[in-house]
């Protein structure tokens, strides 16, 4: 029996948490099937009155099998949500969106009280989710990502941000405070009606996308059981390193 490591304390306070309305993950893809489906099954046996929505306008394809499990080739909200549909024997509610999030339909994507679950591979969604959020009362939002497999970059480091607000109060920061590439993003969200013109996205590990799915989920359950002491987690599967960050407030 291998012997307990002794772990610090938190020197930060934890950051508060509310009642979630809804959950809804956005983006059924190598991470957010992951996220779908293991908060599925926790949200069944300890908040079961609590919807979960999905929300993706894409559909699963034979490629896509490499990195993400599915049973049909279908839209991948509607899918996602008839297998879990069927996994929770019809106990939780369960409401697929088949479309992209949007200017125009984000205000009825993300509500009042929701915790959302960003599991999207473009920034530009990442700052119209972001955006939208820092314009609610109360909002939890986790997004999760990697950095993809190119020339550059070995696809083994992924990250988790974390922003809430809480009755008109920021209590972390904005995806974009700290995050030049979110807030300035040189892409564009998948219903760009100049989307055909970009580079296709690029491929991503496998093994990072779970370990991503795997900290976003243990970083939600912190927050949802009054630990959460950092706002953002980076990690790197080979090198073996996560690291928490609690940063000041963006002005």
């Amino acid at each position: 029996m291998t012997t307990p490591m002794k772990l610090t304390m938190p020197t930060h306070p934890a950051i508060p948490l509310f009642q979630p309305q809804r959950y809804v993950v956005i983006g059924l893809g190598g991470i957010g099937s992951i996220v779908a489906e293991f908060l599925s099954r926790y949200v069944i046996s300890r908040e079961p009155q609590i919807p979960l929505c999905l929300v993706d306008g894409d559909h699963y394809e034979e490629h896509n099998r490499a990195r993400m499990r599915f049973e049909t080739y279908e839209n991948k909200a509607e899918a996602k949500a008839q297998e879990l549909t069927y996994q929770t024997r019809r106990m939780l509610t369960i409401r697929p969106t088949a479309t992209f999030v949007t200017e125009e339909n984000v205000g009825e994507i993300i509500q009042e009280g929701d915790c959302v679950l960003l599991c999207v591979d473009n920034h530009a969604t990442r700052k119209l989710v972001s955006d939208h959020c820092q314009s609610l009362r109360t909002v939890a939002l986790f997004s999760g990502g990697n950095d993809g497999v190119d020339e550059t970059h070995s696809g083994t480091f992924g990250n988790v941000q974390v922003m809430i607000r809480q009755d008109g109060r920021t209590l972390t920061n904005a995806l974009t405070a700290y995050h030049p590439e979110i807030a300035q993003p040189a892409d564009r969200h998948p219903e760009d009606p100049s989307c055909d013109d970009l580079q296709p996205t690029l491929p991503q590990l496998l093994f990072t996308n779970l370990a991503v799915a795997s900290e976003m989920l243990s970083t939600w359950y912190t927050w949802r059981h009054h630990q959460l002491t950092y706002e953002e987690l980076c990690l790197d599967i080979v090198t073996g390193r996560t690291v928490p960050i609690r940063r000041a407030q963006h002005e």
